[in-house]
């Protein structure tokens, strides 16, 4: 049995793995920033009789995440694994999307994951074990428009995720990234009806979510991973977790970045055709707009 601490459990792929990891027998500490509003987790585990403890932490906050933890090693000698997964989503162009809202991603996904990190660290080193599993997702590896601040944000955790590896393997410590795709979730599905821009790329990127989530993965499959990550002693760095994943990250590595960016910056027609013979999916997308004006609500 295992001692966990897991961040952003409120819903989606959080709730799963807290679900996932107290089935299984471990204890679980399930951390989000207001449980009053997000009970499912809490009747679940009574409903089950799971081993979860629920916890209140916003990891935006300093003190917040500093008594949270404080809480848990009041009650336990030691955390066995760290599972960082609060993050949040907000889309537009580097021209659109509000700085306000730029800050806001990178607080909660970053710096959220380094002050929850930076808590377990002394402890899992001088004890000579533990785990951290970092939840990223695809665009860690993949920078599309609209979510560019987003994989911004992904991709700073990847980067100081493979730094922290360095630095923990001689202590012991496995430090892991799961690399979602395409998931089930509320934050995957508030990807709709895009506000008219003069940039194409969000209604595209709109259809394109809406054809994957036709065939819906759900977040149980990346809970799955991060448990497999969790008890199989794994030092693996990165584990893509869902059908998307692989298959897309393999297909990114296999353009140059001008055939990425020109993919990118197609036409809604040539994309929508490109999408077809590449992956086979049918993306509806609306009318486009006469270059330099806002994108056509019409269909």
């Amino acid at each position: 049995m295992a001692i966990v601490v897991i961040t952003g459990t409120s819903s989606g792929i959080g709730l799963a793995t807290a679900l996932e990891l107290g089935r299984a027998g471990h204890k679980v500490y399930a951390t989000m920033r207001n449980p009053a509003r997000a009970p499912e987790l809490s009747q679940r585990a009574a409903t089950e009789r799971l081993p979860i403890t629920i916890l209140t932490m916003d990891v935006d906050s300093d003190r917040s995440v500093t008594s949270c933890f404080a809480t848990v090693y009041r009650q336990q000698e030691h955390i066995d694994a760290l599972v960082n997964n609060a993050g949040m989503e907000r889309h537009g162009s580097v021209e659109e999307l509000p700085l306000a809202d730029v800050r806001a991603i990178m607080e909660t996904n970053y710096f959220g994951t380094l002050r929850s990190i930076r808590e377990v660290l002394p402890h899992m080193r001088e004890r000579g074990s533990g785990c951290i599993v970092n939840v990223t997702s695809v665009a860690g590896k993949i920078s599309s428009s609209p979510l560019g601040a987003y994989s911004a944000s992904k991709f700073a955790v990847e980067a100081v995720t493979e730094a922290l590896a360095q630095e923990m393997k001689p202590f012991g410590v496995r430090v892991a990234i799961v690399e979602p795709g395409v998931i089930d979730t509320a934050m995957a599905r508030a990807l709709d009806n895009p506000p008219p821009s003069p940039y194409r790329q969000a209604k595209h990127m709109t259809a394109l979510f809406q054809a994957v989530l036709e065939q819906p993965s759900p977040p149980s499959i990346v809970a799955g991973v991060i448990r497999d990550v969790i008890e199989s002693g794994t030092w693996k760095l990165r584990h893509p977790a869902g059908p998307t994943a692989e298959p897309f990250l393999a297909w990114r590595a296999g353009l140059t970045d001008e055939q990425w960016i020109d993919f990118n910056a197609l036409d809604t027609e040539s994309f929508r055709k490109r999408v077809k013979e590449t992956f086979g999916l049918e993306l509806k997308i609306a009318a486009e707009a006469a270059p330099g004006t806002a994108a056509s609500a019409a269909g």
